[in-house]
């Protein structure tokens, strides 16, 4: 009778083991998540950000989780990577949401073509995708088959904006350089043509433009060796305000504080004093907690079986020293 009775047990055993085998996606099944909740359960939402050493992913990160909090119908799990140029910190983030089976994913990619393999395989564990920030290049996404709503600004017209307030103050004639973003990011490529496109309406000169990775240390560097390279610079661009942080210190460290003003992007609280006293004359609010919100509203619609549109275009707004108070 116990010879029998271990028999039961094991064959049973071995039914519970094929069963949660099958339950947890392994490779060789249809490829796609079992998203049915428990009665009352909710969605589960991962959000993947860039550097959060960075005030507006900070920002970010604040407004999705009060968004979520207001909300009360899905459960967030944020993240951010160590600075802005881990791609495999992102990578992973990825990786943990599909074995944390997410209903959903939200990320602002570090880079727009290194993204898309893993988020390949998030969609094919049945978890829906969507775009914030910097968008994904459409390229990388056709090749790959997938079709992914992006969530955020038009990055270039908010930098010839930017742009434009800085050639008025300078006039035609006015030398200026820009510092870039990522190379791999579809914004960083935007915020400079629009920059470049200021430039030429204004009649400026770019005397050069190279990368700071968003920065701030490596902004200091690189502004450095340019206004070293080119003493005549009157004027900078920067792709983003933690790299103006570095500009700004790179101009004083010349002794040419408030002789060289800086036209920013992203409006993040600590280049206000700078925006007040002149040192940055314009800036960018692409409203970094309103996209975490926007980009969650459109992963709960997807996961309801809803579709986005191509593009779900959010607000830009240039910000000068009288915004600033």
């Amino acid at each position: 009778m116990n010879r029998k009775l271990s028999l039961a047990t094991a064959t049973t055993a071995s039914l519970l083991l094929a069963t949660a085998l099958t339950g947890c996606g392994q490779e060789g099944d249809s490829g796609t998540k079992d998203s049915a909740k428990p009665e009352g359960g909710r969605p589960t939402v991962c959000l993947v950000m860039k550097s959060l050493g960075n005030e507006f992913f900070q920002t970010m990160q604040k407004g999705a989780e009060e968004h979520a909090k207001k909300l009360g119908t899905l459960e967030l799990k944020s993240s951010g990577i160590q600075n802005e140029t881990d791609i495999d910190g992102q990578v992973a983030a990825i990786n943990r949401c599909i074995t944390e089976q997410a209903d959903a994913l939200v990320v602002a990619p570090a880079d727009s073509r290194a993204l898309v393999a893993p988020l390949g395989r998030a969609a094919k564990a049945g978890i829906k995708l969507v775009n914030i920030d910097v968008k994904l290049d459409d390229g990388a996404l056709k090749s790959a088959g997938l079709d992914v709503p992006f969530v955020g600004p038009d990055n270039a017209e908010g930098a010839r904006l930017s742009g434009e307030v800085l050639a008025k103050k300078l006039g035609k004639g006015g030398k200026v350089v820009i510092l870039e973003g990522n190379p791999g990011a579809a914004n960083a490529t935007q915020r400079k043509e629009g920059f470049e496109k200021a430039a030429t309406a204004g009649g400026l000169k770019v005397l050069e433009s190279k990368t700071a990775h968003w920065e701030t240390d490596e902004a200091y560097t690189v502004l450095s060796n340019m206004l070293t390279a080119h003493p005549d610079i009157q004027g900078v661009m920067s792709s983003n305000d933690s790299m103006t942080l570095g500009a700004v210190k790179a101009i004083g460290a010349a002794k040419k504080k408030g002789k060289i003003p800086v036209a920013s992007f992203d409006n993040i609280d600590a280049v206000k004093p700078y925006l007040k006293d002149g040192q940055v004359i314009a800036t960018v609010d692409q409203f970094a907690a309103k996209q975490a919100a926007d980009g969650i509203d459109e992963a709960l619609k997807a996961v309801k079986g809803g579709k986005s549109e191509a593009w779900v275009k959010t607000d830009v707004k240039v910000v000068t020293a009288t915004d600033a108070g």
